[in-house]
């Protein structure tokens, strides 16, 4: 299935910022973020076509899975 993966701010260095990417069926936003080679720490908001997820969202054929870290500031 296609999955459409955007990544933010720090996830994006030596990565990509958005991408098409081929996943088998049951694959889930964790799966996701573990392929990815991204520490599970460093995601803190995953968003599954515009909505709060958590790690294990199933994902479907033409989602949209967006990766966030922590938000900084002060």
């Amino acid at each position: 299935m296609r999955v459409l993966v955007k990544l933010f701010a720090m996830l994006r260095a030596e990565r990509f910022d958005e991408k098409e990417m081929e996943f088998p069926a049951g694959t889930t936003a964790g799966d996701v973020v573990r392929f990815l080679g991204i520490p599970e720490r460093e995601v803190t908001l995953i968003f599954v076509n515009g909505r709060h997820s958590e790690s294990g969202t199933v994902l479907g054929e033409g989602d949209m899975l967006a990766l966030f870290p922590p938000i900084g500031g002060g």
